[in-house]
C-alpha cells in the first residue's frame, strides 16, 4: 500500500495548497491525509509514515521570543503543528516543511525568524508569485543537493518572513540572491527538510517533483514496528 503522508493546513479558505500537495504526493506514489486544527485527532498521527507541515499565515512571534506588535494569525494552528513536529522528532518520522512549515520547524528547534524581510531586499523582488521567477543557490551539501542535482534552481515565493537564527542541529542548504535562507536540513540520520518556497505549485519542474518523491521513498522505508508499537 502507498505510504500515508500527513499534510497540515488551515481550516479557513479554499485549500489550494492542500489540493496541489495531494496531487504531488499522489504523483510520487503516496497517499495524502489532510490535517487541520479542527480535523486533527491525536490517533491519526500514529498512522502516518511521513509528514508535511504546509504553508500559510505568520507564526506568532512570541514563540521565538520576539514582539512585533502583531497578533497571532492562527494560534490554534501553531499549537497543533508544533505538537505534530514534536511527534515527528520523537518518532523519527520523515518530515518536510514548506514555507511557514520550514520556519516552524526552525522555531520548534529553538531558532528565530526575520519578522519581515521586505525592507532588507536588495537583489530580489519580494513580490509574491507562484511562478518560478526567483533563484535558489544550493550549498552543495545535504539531501537537497542530491534531490535537485544542481547548484541553482528556480523557485517561487509567497513569504515575507525567513529563518534568522538556526535551531539546534539544523544547517542551511540553500539561500537566495539576497542571502536569505531558502532551505534547512537536520544534521544526522533523521530526514528533516524545510524549503522556503512552494514546490507543490511547481509540478512541471522535475527537481520540485523529486522533493516529494524523496519524502515518499523515505516514508515507504518507515518501520511499521515504530508506527504501531
Amino acid at each position: 500500500m502507498a505510504p500515508l503522508i500527513g499534510v497540515t493546513g488551515p481550516d479557513s479558505r479554499l485549500p489550494w495548497a492542500w489540493w496541489a500537495t495531494r496531487l504531488a504526493i499522489r504523483l510520487a506514489g503516496g497517499r495524502a491525509l489532510r490535517l487541520t486544527p479542527n480535523s486533527f485527532r491525536p490517533h491519526k498521527r500514529d498512522k502516518l509514515q511521513g509528514l508535511i507541515i504546509g504553508g500559510g499565515d505568520d507564526i506568532d512571534a512570541a514563540l521565538y521570543g520576539e514582539d512585533t506588535g502583531r497578533a497571532p494569525a492562527d494560534p490554534r494552528r501553531d499549537a497543533f503543528e508544533i505538537e505534530l513536529i514534536e511527534h515527528a522528532l520523537q518518532t523519527q518520522l520523515p518530515l518536510l516543511g514548506i514555507c511557514r512549515g520550514a520556519q516552524l520547524i526552525n522555531v520548534v528547534l529553538g531558532g528565530s525568524l526575520h519578522a519581515d524581510i521586505r525592507p532588507q531586499r536588495q537583489h530580489t523582488s519580494n513580490r509574491r508569485t507562484l511562478l518560478p521567477r526567483k533563484t535558489a543557490l544550493g550549498t552543495g551539501e545535504g539531501r537537497l543537493h542530491h534531490i535537485m542535482g544542481q547548484s541553482r534552481w528556480r523557485i517561487n515565493s509567497l513569504h515575507h518572513q525567513a529563518v534568522k537564527r538556526l535551531g539546534a542541529q539544523l544547517e542551511v542548504t540553500a539561500r537566495d540572491l539576497d542571502g536569505f535562507v531558502q532551505a534547512i536540513e537536520y544534521r544526522g540520520d533523521h530526514a528533516i527538510l524545510g524549503v522556503q518556497w512552494h514546490p507543490e505549485y511547481l509540478p512541471y519542474l522535475a527537481g520540485q517533483r523529486e522533493i516529494f518523491r524523496h519524502l515518499v521513498a523515505l516514508a515507504k522505508a518507515t518501520s511499521p514496528e515504530r508506527l504501531y508499537p
